[in-house]
């Protein structure tokens, strides 16, 4: 297979992949059926095993906004946090330890109201007695204080209700320096003379939306895990689709963004049930609900689970529990993104510069990719050298395409050469590549990452195209070095474009990206003038 043709393949593989996944989202964007809608809602009644707590809109109503709240703030070394006394839900997070955009020095908000679309995390108590399924709407909790600020290691915000049998429900958050993760404890105190049977249920409640452009291939929706599925996303048309009623010890429900994730853990040592629907108002709820308890009369349980709400960090997320760092999407080719993301870690450890170990990591994986390569270009150097027999086979024989296939491989055959010796080695390096490209993409540490002078943020693109310009000359050159030698037109041409046409699609590219194909394209030209230098030693003919 000539050079021009695999470098053709390469780029019709990646400009295929993601034109795919950019089909497959508008193929599949969230279609609600609004009389299916009205019958989740029915279905979803107190008395049924289905039941979500809820107003007539499972959660907070659409046009309560947080000017019209009772809202308690916190403050912690990463939280700006509020919490809506009725209902005791967070309804804004904004995180301190990172920016909105690059030099804003305002926090990112991943929980909250914005551009008209919602995103809170819910959590209540439903069951006979939970006070989240009263005919009277959700309890509004009592706070000793309207604001709260970490001083210590731990912060715990206690909310307080009092139904009317006069029993007592205490909601409180636990807020810890330095970590994303919170803490949920419900402390039901039956005073009364008759047992109580409630049920803890946490959910999180995003708007529906749709995913950005075809260079933004970061998923956006909902995930969860269970005891037999470790990670399952369940994107918005799919919550559409069918509403999720899974049963499982332990588990988790989560919604995951580019760079960041909130999800809600709950005991893991019992049955839960994980839920979904997409309300009227559409909104997209992920859920789980614990195993009903019963408090007998004059004594008192409490009730846990873990919400964490903050950057996709694989340790983190491990720690809270042993599936949630799944919820760092490196796709079916995780095996491999895993380690390259290690690697990439610790040369920044080491060098301290996010660009830098960019750049490292592609001179260590073209190194050790390099037999590959030589064995790519060598192969390829060889048939560039057939081409006059070539050309001759096809003179004799014409449009008899049996005789000039049987005489080729004939020819094949006596000079040792493998047609498809071109092709494997890339073919192999491929998922390496695509490793890469979604370590790059998923990587939390590369947001708003330094490299130099222009290059302020190696997630964002290169704000004047030098990058994407750079990466089309070294395209030129890698032509330079390889003579066209295909003849059909049509191929010629798209060989012609293919720097231009690159160009212009990495405009939009992360930095970061750009870096990594412009080094590696940059690492393959010094690669071919070895190899290319030492066949001409040999006396076989490369260029020319």
């Amino acid at each position: 297979m000539e050079s021009q043709r695999t470098f053709l393949l390469i780029g019709l593989m990646l400009v295929s992949f993601l034109l795919f996944q950019e089909w497959d989202n508008d193929y599949n964007k969230p279609k609600v059926d609004p009389s299916a809608t009205t019958q989740t809602l029915k279905a979803n009644s107190p008395e049924s095993d289905d039941y979500i707590p809820s107003s007539s809109d499972s959660g907070l109503p659409a046009s309560a906004t947080l000017a019209k709240r009772s809202v308690i703030e916190i403050t912690t070394d990463v939280f700006k946090v509020k919490i809506d006394t009725k209902g005791g839900d967070i309804v804004e997070t904004d995180l301190l330890q990172y920016e909105d955009t690059k030099g804003s020095n305002t926090p990112f908000m991943l929980l909250g109201e914005f551009d008209g679309k919602q995103y809170f995390s819910q959590s209540g108590l439903i069951g006979l007695n939970g006070p989240d399924a009263s005919a009277n709407g959700r309890p509004t909790y009592n706070t000793e204080q309207k604001s709260y600020t970490l001083t210590g290691d731990e912060l715990r915000v206690p909310l307080q209700f009092t139904d009317r049998n006069g029993v007592s429900f205490t909601k409180t958050y636990v807020f810890k320096k330095g970590q994303y993760d919170v803490g949920l404890e419900y402390k039901i105190n039956n005073t009364t003379s008759a047992p109580l049977q409630v049920q803890l249920y946490t959910q999180i409640k995003r708007t529906v939306q749709e995913k950005g452009s075809m260079v933004d291939q970061n998923y956006l929706g909902a995930a969860y895990g269970t005891d037999e599925e470790p990670y399952e996303k369940y994107s918005f048309s799919d919550m559409a689709d069918k509403n999720l009623n899974k049963n499982t010890q332990g588990g988790y429900v989560a919604f995951i963004q580019h760079y960041f994730v909130s999800a809600w853990v709950p005991m893991q040592d019992q049955s839960n049930t994980i839920y979904s629907l997409i309300t009227k108002s559409n909104a997209a709820i992920i859920g789980a609900k614990d195993e009903a308890v019963n408090i007998q009369a004059g004594s008192e349980q409490t009730l846990t689970a873990i919400y964490y709400m903050g950057p996709k960090e694989s340790d983190i997320l491990e720690a809270i529990h042993p599936d949630l760092d799944l919820t760092v999407d490196y796709g079916w080719l995780w095996f491999i993104s895993q380690p390259l993301f290690v690697l990439l870690k610790w040369l920044h450890s080491i060098l301290g510069n996010w660009g830098v170990a960019i750049i490292a990591i592609t001179i260590i994986v073209k190194s050790l990719m390099y037999p590959l390569t030589k064995a790519q270009y060598t192969s390829m150097a060889k048939m560039r050298a057939l081409q006059p027999k070539m050309a001759a086979l096809k003179e004799k024989f014409g449009d008899d395409r049996q005789k000039f296939g049987q005489a080729t491989m004939e020819m094949y055959k006596k000079e040792k050469v493998n047609p498809m010796g071109g092709c494997f080695p890339i073919l192999l390096q491929m998922p390496i590549f695509l490793a890469l490209f979604y370590v790059f993409l998923e990587s939390t540490e590369l947001r708003h990452a330094e490299f130099i002078f222009w290059l302020t943020d190696l997630s964002a693109k290169d704000p004047y195209y030098v990058l994407p310009i750079l990466f089309g000359a070294s395209m030129f050159v890698t032509q330079k070095l390889q003579p066209m030698t295909v003849t059909d037109p049509m191929q010629q041409k798209m060989m012609t474009f293919m720097p231009v046409i690159f160009s212009v699609f990495f405009l939009w590219f992360p930095s970061g990206l750009v870096l990594y194909w412009l080094v590696s394209n940059l690492i393959s030209i010094v690669q071919m003038l070895i190899i290319y230098r030492g066949m001409e030693k040999k006396g076989i003919k490369v260029r020319g």
